[in-house]
Parts: C-alpha cells; sequence; structure tokens
C-alpha cells in the first residue's frame, strides 16, 4: 500500500523533551533533503493566552479545578484530525501559529499569546511532521492517530518530566513553585485520561530514565543530565527493527524485554538517528512516483 503524503506525528506532554527530538527530527530531514512542513502542537489550542485565562477563571467559578491544555476542551482536536487526514489525501491542509513571545510575534505585527490567521501549507512538502500533546488523541467523534503514518512518544518517568517542566517554567516563564504545582495538580486527571492512553498507540516510545535521585522533583536543583540517564526505547511491532544493529551501533546498550532496548541517555540521539532515519526513508519511497 502507497502512502500518499506520510504524516509524522510526536507526542509528549509539556516538559516532557518533545522540542529536541524535533530537533533531531530536522537534523534528519536536513541530511536526506527532505522538505518536512513542521506543524506545533500550540497551534491547535482552542484558546489564546488571555482567553485561556478567562476559561480557566470560568472553570474555577464553576467549581472544575482541572481544566488544562491536556483536556479536549482547551483544544480543537478536530481540526487537528482533519489536517492529518487532508494532509495525507493532498498534500496540504489548514494550519497555523501560536507565537510563544515577542521574537516569534513581532514578523507578524501581534502580540505574544496570540494566533496568526489561519492559511494553507504551500504545495510541495515532502511529509507533515507534528510535535505536540495529541498526535494519538482518541475521543468520541476524533481519532487522530489513526491518520498518522509514524506516532512516537516520548515520555520521560513522571518524576523526571516534572524535574523539566520546574526548571522550564521557573527560568523561562518565571513562575512561583507555588504555581508550578498548581498547574501540575490541575492537569493530573487529564493526563491520565487523554494523554498516557496515546503511549499505548505509539509504534515506538523513548523513555529516559534517571539514575540519579528524583524521590522530590519539587526540590531538585538540577535536570538530570543525558550521561545520568538511560533511555527505554519500546517498539510496538519488534519484528521488523534490527536489534543486533542497534546493539552493535549503540555502545553499553541492552535489551529488558523481546520489543525493548536500552540505551545510555548520552546516546538517545543517535538511537533516534539508526531508528528513524531508515523509517522515514521507507515512508518516502512508499510514495507513489508522480508525488516524489
Amino acid at each position: 500500500m502507497s502512502v500518499k503524503h506520510p504524516v509524522v506525528a510526536i507526542t509528549g506532554s509539556s516538559g516532557a523533551g518533545t522540542t529536541s527530538v524535533t530537533r533531531t527530527f530536522q537534523e534528519i530531514f536536513r541530511r536526506e533533503g527532505i522538505n518536512a512542513a513542521i506543524v506545533e502542537g500550540d497551534s491547535f489550542h482552542r484558546f489564546d493566552r488571555n482567553e485561556m485565562k478567562l476559561a480557566m477563571a470560568e472553570a474555577e467559578q464553576q467549581r472544575n479545578l482541572t481544566f488544562s491544555h491536556f483536556g479536549p476542551e482547551a483544544n480543537l482536536l478536530t481540526e487537528l484530525e482533519t489536517l492529518f487526514r487532508d494532509y495525507g489525501e493532498t498534500g496540504v491542509g489548514a494550519v497555523r501559529r501560536y507565537l510563544h513571545d515577542d521574537e516569534e510575534a513581532k514578523p507578524f505585527g501581534q502580540p505574544p499569546g496570540t494566533f496568526t490567521p489561519w492559511t494553507e501549507l504551500p504545495p510541495g512538502s515532502d511529509l507533515l511532521f507534528y510535535e505536540g500533546l495529541h498526535g494519538a488523541a482518541v475521543g468520541e467523534d476524533i481519532d487522530v492517530g489513526r491518520y498518522a503514518d509514524l506516532l512516537v512518544g516520548v515520555v520521560p518517568i513522571i518524576n523526571l518530566e516534572w524535574i523539566q517542566k520546574v526548571h522550564r517554567d521557573k527560568t523561562e516563564r518565571g513562575y512561583s513553585s507555588e504555581a508550578i504545582i498548581d498547574t501540575i495538580l490541575r492537569r493530573m486527571p487529564d493526563y491520565v485520561k487523554h494523554i498516557c492512553p496515546q503511549f499505548s498507540r505509539t509504534y515506538v516510545n523513548f523513555q529516559r530514565v534517571p539514575t540519579v535521585d528524583t524521590s522530590n522533583p519539587f526540590t531538585a536543583r538540577t535536570i538530570p543530565t543525558a550521561d545520568e540517564s538511560f533511555v527505554v526505547i519500546r517498539f510496538a511491532d519488534p519484528k521488523v527493527i534490527d536489534f543486533p544493529y542497534l546493539l552493535s551501533m549503540l555502545h553499553d546498550s541492552f535489551m529488558s524485554r523481546p520489543n525493548s532496548i536500552v540505551v545510555p541517555g548520552g546516546k538517545m540521539d543517535l538511537a533516534m538517528q539508526l531508528i528513524f532515519t531508515p523509517l522515514i526513508l521507507r515512508l518516502m519511497d512508499k510514495r507513489p512516483k508522480r508525488l516524489r
């Protein structure tokens, strides 16, 4: 079966490290001469920054203390599903950008925390690359992941995820410890209900596990480094993975289960290069020649 226009989706929660994974894929695209249309999950939030504050205040007034970006109510999942479907069929689709800061907003003449207008992706890209919260989301009326040709989960163990979020929100956003903990608690029901199930639908998961004490993530002074971690890589279909090759190329790696390989944290980028380069090239080769 041919793949008309491949869709690759990286899914992981805020603070999970999906941004660094995106950089690895961008390097693969650059090296292999692949023109990828890159879409951020934030652009499919339902509310801009000020609207979200108002929506959260309204939810609190109604005693809904779990309203968050993780849940379907705060996201345009139907539009995301439509983008995946339309791109797979036609190579184009409707997108917009969320402008996180002044640097991103300045070229558009808009304030940060707002969305650009919806536009059509320019034709001619080789594949769609999505990085965000809901690449494998399933709901009553939507199934985003069924339109993706490659689904990847990025899932640090929960304490490490919290450490990364605490440090990012403190250093980059100036949030207090109390505000960060409130956010984590508010998101937890949606995390369990809407984020975790996605990692059972992915083709491969990358889970970083620190080898240092992270018992209290809210008092950790530093984020465990890559060299202070292992990465557990789980494959949904291990039959097509050349494990002997990976074990030979990734020094000090080992298999923990028939579908899982464990690699030193510092080898995560190399592991992704070795695993995803042939998978991406395989997707490209499956496209009809007239679309190349």
